[in-house]
């Protein structure tokens, strides 16, 4: 082979562009995020990125990022989404770390301070006051800090690694794909991997492969990310084992469908 025309291919190679993956940042992604960084086959074809729900599909709407696990209900935003993995961050029942506080019954709820972090959780908590508590508060878009309300009839939607702290906080707890479960029956889909086109199949097989590396080893995934775990008083692999349920199969693509159903309806 002529060195001009293998030069030309090994520098093609160097610049051939990464993958961006917007992955969320809290304790029920790290199996995902350890199969990543220990696949082999991904190493040298993504560029891994660590955010909150809402800042990942930011990213993927504005395409910062290829693929993302992003909020179920921001994948109309997308022109053209593509659903590219076998797994999700789901729950079939109740979950833990999606939760409206308040020190007040429901019922008595005349405020609903609605998560920064959240989309998915937002929407959610809307459809359950219409058609579960049935009750017609006013929902407050927060910033940082929201979470130490001390308003009487004002409830606190929390989501992610805080929620298990500031739940000892409130007199009443409800979890929210606890309480989806019993009002359609159907287990809750909170974010799935998404990407703005079409990716090979390739691709798509080593991701899979990936992802379910990591939820085969949750033991090392807990022992590698233990030290930046800043959560007191919870089984963490209880949490990850039972509490989420990962695979996206039949009944939650089910429920996902009904969700966004429901979505167009507020």
């Amino acid at each position: 082979m002529p060195k001009q025309k293998r030069y030309s291919m090994l520098k093609f190679k160097k610049l051939k562009k990464k993958i961006k993956i917007s992955a969320v940042s809290y304790l029920n992604t790290l199996p995902f995020i350890y199969g990543i960084e220990n696949s082999p086959e991904l190493s040298e074809k993504t560029k891994l990125s660590k955010d909150i729900p809402s800042i990942c599909a930011d990213k993927l709407i504005s395409g910062e990022a290829d693929l993302g696990l992003i909020p179920v209900a921001e994948i109309s935003k997308l022109q053209n989404p593509y659903i590219i993995s076998d797994y999700c961050i789901g729950s079939v029942g109740k979950v833990d770390s999606v939760l409206l506080l308040s020190n007040i019954h429901v019922s008595k709820i005349k405020k609903i301070l609605l998560d920064y972090q959240s989309r998915t959780s937002v929407n959610l908590i809307k459809i359950l006051a219409k058609e579960y508590f049935n009750i017609n508060p006013e929902f407050e878009n927060t910033r940082a800090g929201y979470e130490d309300n001390e308003e009487k009839e004002t409830a606190v939607l929390i989501i992610g690694d805080r929620a298990f702290n500031y739940r000892k906080k409130f007199n009443f707890v409800y979890d929210l794909s606890e309480i989806w479960l019993k009002h359609t029956s159907y287990p809750f889909v909170f974010a799935t991997w998404v990407s703005r086109q079409k990716i090979s199949d390739d691709f798509i097989t080593e991701f899979n492969k990936a992802l379910k590396y990591g939820l085969k080893n949750i033991d090392s995934v807990i022992d590698k990310y233990k030290k930046q775990i800043n959560i007191n008083g919870i089984d963490i692999k209880k949490y990850l084992t039972e509490n989420i349920s990962y695979t996206l199969d039949t009944e939650k693509r089910k429920g996902m469908q009904l969700f966004l159903k429901k979505i167009k309806k507020l």
